[in-house]
């Protein structure tokens, strides 16, 4: 994305500022440059390393931070903040503007390493790493891979609020729990490699820490792009439907949203949360099989074509049954369109007899279908939509899946989206018709 905000390039000007203030030398410290310039140059190799084609980290959590720990533990704050800027200068970047970025990477990690090492300072961990006292160590690493922590999250969600003008509670709500326990995996191996670099063996010893790093590394990459791959059939699936419906376009994605969220308000673990927002996007994958012309037609259905269109579930069953990595929402796919009363299609299942999977998805699809304005329908408020899901559960929809729905969308809000651009606003469904009654709940 090349045309950044002018308030996002101020935000990005003004922690450089505080950047280049954090390397200014402290008076009276003696600074070993040999050492700087040695974690330089290792920070700056296992960066390129990182990004190569052996390895292939191109995410941000890439970032070798067992180096530049290491030398917030060995050095004072202003050196062991210089050790990321060569390696964050000469980077890759994927996204423009190129210079930039750099400069915003470079800024972020100086302000956090000189946190970290200030705080590890304050609590007496250099005298701790100098002596080989490891269980004392730990205390003063703890605190300085927190207080790393915290700097980062709160860059991050200052640039996410100013550049992409992302609320002020969702810009920060999860960044610190999600990145502080690799962070401190990182922290501990930069503790040990401080410790052996203190220690007779000296910095040799140290760059033995590394390996097992190295190994784990290439085992995350490993998984990261088998997960872009599982991303890539997905979308590649997703982007087949919106071709053939495009009424819908922008559906799935929505759909997959609203599940995770009821997921979350759920108590569910991130990896099932992420099966059933690949759920939510896929449930409609079985519109590939049914005839365009049916799709797009702006009229009632006849019961035939009632019957034609009811298949999608089980061509979309067919279509991701021997995709792996998918598991229940597979499930969720066949049974989207159940309903706990045994009405529903494609097996008229009844109650706890619909997968938990389609239960969920079978929520946010109609929610969705309720806040999205499409050629043959108005967009119903979320309110409205929200108060008739609840005039529905028990009945259609499981009362657990639409209370979570109104949790998560209370806290969280919701952007219903336009979804065709053909609008005609006359037809409009009766406001107390049921959901599976409006004009295009089926679709």
């Amino acid at each position: 994305m090349e045309a950044v905000p002018v308030r996002a390039r101020v935000y990005v000007a003004c922690v450089a500022v505080a950047a280049l203030l954090c390397l200014l030398p402290l008076p009276g410290i003696r600074t070993p440059w040999w050492a700087v310039a040695l974690l330089a140059t290792l920070y700056a190799g296992c960066e390129r390393v990182a990004r190569s084609r052996f390895v292939g980290i191109s995410h941000p959590a890439g970032t070798f931070y067992p180096v530049l720990l290491a030398g917030a533990f060995l050095l004072p704050a202003p050196a062991a903040a210089l050790v990321a800027v060569p390696g964050a200068l000469l980077s890759h970047v994927e996204q423009r503007p190129l210079a930039l970025r750099r400069v915003w990477r470079a800024a972020q990690l100086v302000l956090g390493v000189w946190a970290a090492a200030r705080v590890h300072w304050a609590l007496g961990g250099r005298d701790a790493v100098v002596a080989g006292d490891v269980p004392y160590a730990l205390g003063p690493a703890g605190a300085a891979v927190l207080a790393f922590c915290l700097v980062l999250a709160l860059l991050d969600g200052g640039i996410l609020a100013v550049a992409e003008r992302v609320p002020v509670r969702r810009a920060w709500r999860g960044l610190v729990s999600r990145s502080l326990a690799p962070i401190a995996v990182h922290g501990l191996a930069g503790l040990m490699m401080a410790v052996l670099w203190r220690s007779p063996y000296g910095p040799v010893a140290a760059l033995l820490v590394l390996l097992p790093m190295c190994v784990s590394w290439w085992a995350f990459a490993q998984y990261h792009r088998e997960r872009a791959a599982h991303q890539a059939t997905i979308r590649a699936l997703v982007q087949a439907v919106d071709i053939k419906d495009g009424y819908t376009r922008g559906h799935s994605e929505r759909v997959g949203q609203a599940s995770m969220m009821i997921a979350r308000e759920l108590g569910m673990d991130d990896e099932r949360v992420e099966v059933l927002r690949f759920a939510g996007i896929l449930h409609d994958v079985g519109k590939l099989g049914v005839p365009t012309r049916l799709l797009r037609k702006d009229g009632p259905l006849t019961p035939e074509e009632r019957r034609v269109i009811e298949l999608h579930p089980e061509y979309g069953h067919e279509m991701v049954r021997g995709i792996g990595f998918l598991g229940e929402a597979r499930a969720a796919v066949l049974h989207h369109h159940e309903r706990l009363d045994g009405t529903g299609y494609p097996y008229g299942l009844m109650g706890s007899q619909i997968p938990e999977s389609a239960r969920v998805v079978a929520v946010a699809d109609a929610f969705d279908a309720m806040t999205s304005t499409r050629s043959y329908s108005r967009a119903r408020p979320v309110a409205v939509a929200l108060a008739e899901l609840k005039r529905c559960s028990g009945s259609q929809f499981d009362p657990e899946m639409v209370e979570a729905l109104v949790e998560a969308v209370g806290r969280a809000g919701w952007r219903p989206a336009v979804t065709a651009d053909d609008v005609d606003p006359t037809r409009i469904p009766p406001p107390g018709a049921p959901v599976s009654s409006r004009p295009g709940a089926h679709r």
